[in-house]
């Protein structure tokens, strides 16, 4: 169970280096509309994201 975990964080941080790699710019300025957002609307963000992660891992699983 430990090593699952690990390999998912190693792949998480894998993943969200390739967009500051490849288009730095592109990620700067994403980073500049987030500081725009309300709590609200950032809360919503990451519950979407958590709920679409959750339903891929029970299609996967």
């Amino acid at each position: 169970m430990t090593e699952n975990i690990l390999l998912a964080f190693a792949l998480m941080l894998v993943l969200e280096g390739i967009v500051p790699f490849l288009a730095p710019k592109a990620w700067r300025e994403t980073f500049r509309r987030l500081i725009q957002l309300s709590d609200g609307q950032i809360r919503f963000i990451g519950l979407t994201s958590m709920l679409i992660g959750l339903i891929l891992l029970m299609i996967f699983r």
